[in-house]
């Protein structure tokens, strides 16, 4: 008889994580993200120049968002019927083609419908690639595949938010329009080869974004997420404007646009070793330390300092409240979690820009600024409070 114990050991192979399809994936979102961070914080600029003011920027930005949030309501029931490659098509060109129609007007009507559909498309690109990427990368592997996706989605923020500021008094907003509108589309042509539906499809699921939060473990994360955008939709909308140094914003954007991707992707790979839920907590300590930063906005030092602080802190809690809401979740509920995610990315984004428009016409920009790191610096609390009770449930 021959024993077992004789027989070879065969060592597994990690399941290859960048496939070629994963890899077309991310050359349409990056595409897709360097049309929205060009005209981020230019738009903005752009009101500004055309005598809309503060509150003006803040109604573009959060109109943008908003119009994501309730797109992102039926984003997973649009992978249901019309599987990734149609959908995320669709979101390719109305994220990219409206940008023309800016070239031909500054009336905040148009402006303000160009952002709503910019936002739609915006709000099916991101639902639909990270459901895509949780679906198409290994299980085992997935933090690090979200680190990877980040990486490859915050070099647009990292190329587009310094350089739609610098761009615009170099070869003007119209320039920039178009620019933004082919990045987007030229996007089309990598999507040929995405998977048609869901391999694992559940109607209710799908369909009801909202439904079976309860006991999810999904709520918390959600508004703790929330919390960092909040601050992250003011930096990028409202810095140009407090700051008036063009050289400094676009240096202090390209800080936290280049530190926020790294910062995801390492979160990443350690999450995958010792759990995500431990890594968030500091995470958010350096968002809030990172927004408060901005109540000095006048002193060069604190906003670079605050810029890398809080893009660490911020590219950390995304890849982290992400992968811990997907290990709370099966297979059959990406497409929700995807979607819950994202309405907490665009819901904090966008009210965040929207209320500080009319808070810092009361109270000026350092106290605004202050605020905005005392919400970062609350949701820690529930952060805290959650990681406390898991503790004390695996010790009982």
């Amino acid at each position: 008889m021959t024993s077992l114990a004789c027989e070879p050991t065969v060592a597994l192979r990690p399941e290859r994580l960048v496939t070629p399809q994963f890899a077309r994936l991310l050359i349409a979102t990056f595409g897709s993200g360097l049309s929205m961070y060009l005209l981020t914080s230019v738009v903005p600029l752009y009101l500004a120049a055309n005598g809309a003011g503060g509150i003006g920027a803040g109604l573009s930005t959060g109109t943008m968002m908003f119009a994501a949030v309730a797109v992102e309501l039926v984003v997973p029931a649009m992978l249901r019927r019309f599987g990734y490659r149609a959908t995320l098509a669709l979101g390719l060109v109305l994220l990219g083609a409206p940008s023309i129609a800016l070239v031909f007007s500054a009336a905040m009507p148009v402006v303000l419908a160009v952002c709503v559909v910019r936002g739609a498309g915006l709000a099916i690109m991101v639902v639909g690639a990270v459901a895509l990427v949780a679906e198409i990368t290994p299980a085992a592997r997935r933090g690090e595949a979200l680190g990877v996706y980040g990486v490859v989605v915050g070099f647009p923020a990292a190329l587009g938010l310094p350089l739609g500021v610098y761009l615009t008094g170099v070869v003007g907003f119209g320039t920039l329009f178009v620019l933004a509108a082919v990045c987007s589309l030229a996007g089309l042509a990598a999507l040929s080869t995405m998977p048609g539906r869901s391999a694992v499809v559940d109607e209710e699921h799908h369909v009801q974004v909202l439904g079976g939060l309860r006991g999810s473990g999904l709520v918390v994360p959600s508004l703790v997420f929330a919390a960092v955008t909040v601050a992250a939709g003011i930096s990028v909308t409202f810095l140009p404007l407090a700051s008036g140094n063009h050289a400094l914003v676009a240096v202090a954007l390209l800080i936290q646009s280049v530190t926020a991707p790294a910062a995801r992707w390492i979160a990443g790979r350690l999450g995958d070793r010792v759990g995500p839920a431990k890594l968030l907590p500091p995470a958010l300590v350096l968002a809030a330390l990172g927004a408060a930063s901005l109540v000095f906005v006048g002193t060069p030092a604190a906003v670079l300092a605050g810029a890398v602080c809080f893009g660490i802190g911020f590219g950390a809690a995304q890849n982290l409240t992400l992968a811990i809401m997907y290990d709370r979740s099966p297979r059959s509920r990406y497409g929700q979690v995807s979607a819950l995610w994202n309405l907490a990315y665009d819901a904090g984004w966008g009210a965040g820009a929207i209320l500080f428009g009319f808070v810092v016409a009361g109270v000026g920009y350092s106290t605004a600024f202050a605020l905005t790191a005392a919400v970062v610096a609350l949701a820690i609390v529930p952060t805290m409070t959650q990681s406390l009770r898991s503790r004390t449930q695996r010790t009982a």
